[in-house]
């Protein structure tokens, strides 16, 4: 059964598991078998969703449109060029990838890049995710919001006026919105990761769901999990079948064993944490019995006689009076004689 995909930030009691959405994009190459090979291996990894990206490159990029990537990585320098190598994929294969996702239990996404690739999915999807390319597209902002349907926003490359004016887009359609903090530099340098705007987005914007969307090199994927303790309740990242093969979108990609190894790291930490209360825990109670004091006798005392500062210390275990209650121990009279070192009870005051 697929997790849902929830709108609402979690209140500031506890770090929750995050949502998971494995990107695949375009890294299908065109091809229907390795599509459903990421989908298959997205949901061995433990993604809760897989987004595709669909798109037209004559609807997307103009043909004098220059890289903005590694072209170490991905040599092709124009973005008209390297889209039109990818573009293939449309209404009947995404209506194939949908059935196929249905059966693998993964939830299906695409991100639209134009009107028409919006209209058709929009009956393949329960949310829409926008491009942080698109974040000042005010008129494709309004088309998606039409759909009723909540919205993914990620706000890379942006000021803090480009995303609170996109918000405010959103927020005036009364969509559900999400927003990932997100760097557009592909690959993302660790030290460049800026995270601590997923605080920032939460300060500004806490009516809303904070995410990441990470194009790091997936190492140890401690990025994600930095992410996650900082507040991000859903989580993005490119995902692959094959991190040494070329291209944009596969060599700062994770894949089925980065996903899993992120979801097991996850676990152990959250176990960690817990809830953000205070309180003893049950493991705690020999403590709090044998390590903590109680109030004991300084010296011997005799019966009816009234305690004073000299007739008392303060000596583990608990097993008597609390320290506490020390000022309402003084003064009170004794029933019966008591020895030195004697643990003070409350049945040992009149």
């Amino acid at each position: 059964m697929t997790r849902q995909l929830r709108f609402t930030p979690e209140l500031s009691s506890f770090i929750s598991e995050p949502y998971i959405i494995a990107e695949a994009g375009v890294n299908h190459e065109g091809d229907m078998n390795i599509a459903k090979r990421l989908i298959d291996e997205a949901r061995e990894g433990g993604a809760d969703a897989i987004k595709f990206q669909t798109y037209r490159a004559e609807t997307l990029a103009s043909k004098d449109s220059p890289a903005y990537w590694d072209t170490k990585k991905e040599p092709t320098k124009s973005q008209y060029e390297l889209f039109k190598k990818h573009d293939s994929f449309w209404k009947n294969e995404f209506e194939e990838l949908k059935r196929h996702c249905d059966t693998a239990g993964i939830t299906f996404l695409s991100t639209p890049f134009d009107v028409e690739s919006a209209r058709f999915l929009n009956d393949l999807m329960d949310v829409f995710k926008i491009s942080s390319s698109d974040i000042t597209n005010k008129p494709f902002i309004k088309v998606l919001c039409s759909y009723k349907k909540p919205i993914i926003l990620s706000t890379g490359a942006s000021s803090l006026s480009e995303i609170a004016e996109a918000v405010d887009w959103i927020e005036e359609e009364g969509n559900p919105l999400a927003l990932l903090h997100c760097v557009l530099n592909y690959p993302t340098p660790d030290e460049h990761a800026a995270l601590g705007m997923i605080c920032a987005l939460k300060r500004h914007f806490p009516n809303h769901v904070i995410g990441y969307s990470d194009h790091t090199l997936p190492k140890d994927m401690h990025i994600l999990e930095t992410a996650t303790l900082l507040g991000a309740q859903i989580l993005e990242k490119h995902f692959t079948h094959d991190k040494t093969l070329p291209g944009n979108d596969h060599y700062h990609a994770m894949d089925k064993n980065d996903l899993r190894l992120f979801r097991e790291k996850m676990a152990r930490t959250l176990k960690t944490i817990g809830p953000f209360t205070l309180k003893a825990l049950k493991e705690e109670d020999p403590a709090r019995q044998h390590a903590r004091r109680s109030l004991v006798t300084a010296r011997p005392v005799k019966k009816g006689d009234r305690l004073t500062k000299d007739d008392l210390t303060w000596k583990r275990p608990a097993h008597g009076i609390s320290p506490r209650f020390y000022d309402e121990v003084l003064g009170q009279e004794l029933r019966h004689d008591l020895p030195e070192d004697h643990v003070l009870k409350w049945s040992d005051l009149a």
